[in-house]
């Protein structure tokens, strides 16, 4: 099987090298098949003959072929994307979304669950197989179970045609990134520039056989930067409207994809009985509704509408103090630069200054010191085939026990051939009982090596690390008895407490100590340097607040109300929602909504859940002070988080989970507090 269908083999450690595009179409299709056939022996239990093991039991192990092979090839897409790659997916998709449709739209399938699932057997089922069965069958309503025929055909070509489209878009939005670039001839257009940006351009350039010039892309770690450093307005400006291209003109404009997808969404949504796509996608998770996570997000609006205001006038007055002008706005390509420049005169501190503190090899086995400390499981290094010379395979073991609970790979650089942004994923769910390991991976595109320096991360990057971490803790801690109800598959405004609690242990003086070692002498962050890193922490703090409330605005109103936007101006329809969430500026840029891969690169993602990031942000912050009364680094109180939370998954309502460790429900006054707006 290994040899001659690569994608489906089972072997833990995988062999990348193996895992072409040629293989693709033969293994997925053989995935599928093997699927067909499982599924098509659940189809055929009487109710005489039904039992937990060959209905629903036999359903959650059917399609693991298809969801070993496929999500390979959806990883392999992310961090290594080809043409041939992207030819060979592309001719698959519609495949497999067609045969994933029809797993929940199989009326004799359907019958068989349906009338066990009312049987009187289910009372002599565990609490998580019922709740396993009862999760099961909310999934297949909520997918179109219970449509008559004709909707059901409707609903294939919904979910084909999603599929297309939103694949689509994540294309364009890599393309487009990766089709802008600007060389720079002069190093005076550099000044005020840090010399690990510097350093990065010219290696850059380099690489592209134009030494002696400095290559900048719309990779984070090359514009931001200049963003935030250049005394150049001009280059900032060219920047800036880089990034305005991003998945916007020519080829890769994705404004027609993003409305066709708001407009199938809606339909869906219609199709199942719902008025729009975030009451259906919402109404099992936290908020309940469109509504509910609207009201959530316009409260803390209003809470911190004032502070927000009071950023923005405070900063565009020291902009006109420096410059000379003599009104505002400003320019967009000035913000981040002069804020910088107001923050290093209001507390003398500079992020640059903490960079030697965070070489990125340091940061990893600081992390695993500290999480060890907490959770009780020791990390190491292990080898392993990888995708990229740049990847990293590491192994997690219970301390007490020794038992090896899962591996996971880091990849933590930015490539042409890789998507944006950071992200955790799954590779394999270990088999329950008896246990067996899980398999993670945890990307980003971090500040690269430069020169003889090895990859000085910053700040920002560390915390991202940490999140991502927290991420695949949550999956590899996981203990739970059915596959499907493990680590992270739990509703999506809880999936983030996990990782937003571990960007707290950042901030901490005792458990920086952990990780933040100069890479030269090895000594800690210096008291004054910290004490600053502090002072500063919360400066322009309800302009980055406003800034996620203003992602998860146009979210919601896209999706709750397509009917008042389809068919407008697209830039016009984003100033209309965010009137009140972004600053007044001299220029505006294109919507962001563009190049929002988290609401449209993929048929649901984070679509009408971007909220859940503010949301986990509540309960992190709340969840986070039992921590601080406990001690930071109490191993008691980091065991009980693993218990309550980490290991649970889904395996009991998440509210429940959350007041297993808090003894209580979430507030909001801790998250307030934190950021300085209470």
């Amino acid at each position: 099987m290994s040899d001659s269908h690569p994608f489906l083999s089972h072997d833990f450690k995988i062999k990348w090298s193996t895992l072409t595009p040629d293989h693709i179409k033969a293994d997925v299709t053989k995935a599928i098949e093997t699927g067909k056939e499982n599924i098509d022996a659940v189809k055929v239990i009487t109710p005489d003959e039904a039992n937990f093991e060959n209905t629903f039991g036999a359903l959650e192990s059917a399609t693991d072929d298809l969801d070993r092979s496929w999500g390979r090839v959806n990883h392999l897409d992310s961090v290594a994307n080809s043409d041939e790659l992207r030819e060979a997916l592309n001719e698959m998709l519609p495949i497999v979304s067609e045969f994933s449709s029809s797993i929940s739209l199989d009326d004799d399938l359907w019958k068989v669950l349906k009338s066990y699932s009312e049987s009187d057997a289910i009372t002599t089922l565990t609490e998580i197989q019922q709740r396993f069965v009862q999760e099961t069958c909310n999934d297949f309503k909520a997918a179109g179970a219970d449509l008559d025929p004709d909707s059901k055909k409707r609903m294939f070509e919904i979910n084909a045609e999603l599929a297309k489209v939103t694949q689509k878009f994540g294309e364009n939005v890599l393309d487009s990134t990766n089709a802008w670039e600007l060389y720079v001839h002069s190093e005076d257009e550099l000044g005020g520039l840090p010399e690990s940006a510097k350093t990065g351009a010219a290696e850059d350039a380099k690489r592209k056989g134009k030494e002696g010039q400095w290559r900048f892309t719309q990779q984070f770690p090359s514009m931001y930067p200049v963003m935030q450093y250049a005394e150049t307005a001009e280059l900032r400006k060219k920047i800036w409207e880089g990034g305005g291209t991003i998945g916007h003109g020519g080829d890769h404009d994705n404004t027609e994809q993003i409305w066709r997808i708001l407009k199938l969404r809606q339909e869906k949504a219609n199709l199942l009985g719902f008025s729009n796509f975030a009451d259906h996608v919402l109404n099992r998770r936290m908020a309940k509704s469109g509504t509910g996570a609207l009201d959530f997000t316009e409260d803390l609006h209003s809470k911190i509408s004032e502070s927000f205001k009071e950023d923005m006038n405070s900063l565009e007055a020291y902009w006109m103090k420096n410059t000379g002008a003599e009104s505002g706005p400003m320019e967009p390509w000035d913000v981040a630069f002069w804020s910088e420049r107001r923050r290093k005169e209001l507390y003398d501190f500079d992020d640059e200054a903490l960079r030697p503190y965070f070489p990125v090899d340091q940061v990893m086995a600081g992390l695993f010191s500290l999480t060890s400390k907490l959770f009780g499981i020791k990390i190491s290094a292990s080898e392993a085939e990888t995708w990229h010379p740049e990847v990293k395979f590491y192994e997690i073991h219970d301390t007490a026990s020794s038992e090896h609970l899962g591996s996971f790979y880091a990849d933590w650089h930015p490539r042409e051939s890789k998507r944006g942004g950071a992200w955790m994923n799954f590779l394999e769910t270990g088999a329950p009982s008896p246990r067996t390991p899980h398999l993670g991976l945890i990307c980003g595109n971090m500040s690269k090596p430069t020169g003889d320096k090895p990859a000085l991360l910053t700040h920002n990057e560390v915390e991202t690390v940490f999140h991502e971490f927290g991420h695949l803790l949550h999956h590899l801690l996981s203990d739970v008895k059915i596959k499907s109800l493990a680590g992270v598959n739990v509703p999506w405004d809880f999936v983030e407490l996990p990782s937003q609690i571990m960007e707290n242990f950042c901030w901490d003086r005792e458990s920086l100590d952990f990780f933040a070692k100069h890479y030269e002498t090895g000594e800690t962050i210096p008291s004054e340097l910290f004490d600053k890193m502090i002072a500063a922490r919360n400066y322009m703090s309800a302009s980055a607040f406003m800034r996620q409330l203003s992602l998860g605005k146009l979210d919601l109103e896209l999706h709750v109300h397509p009917e008042r936007y389809l068919g407008k101006n697209l830039d016009e329809v984003d100033r209309e929602i965010l009137v009140d969430y972004k600053a007044k500026l001299a220029t505006q840029g294109p919507s962001m909504a563009r190049r929002f891969n988290h609401l449209f690169s993929s048929p649901v993602g984070y679509a009408a859940g971007y909220y859940s990031y503010k949301w986990a942000e509540v309960l992190d912050a709340d969840a986070f002070t039992r921590f601080r009364e406990e001690g930071v680094l109490n191993q008691k109180t980091g065991m009980s988080f693993r218990k309550e939370i980490l290991s649970k998954g889904n395996s009991r309502p998440v509210d429940e989970s959350y007041r297993r460790f808090m003894g209580r429900n979430p507030e909001q006054a801790a998250l307030l507090e934190r950021s300085g707006l209470a």
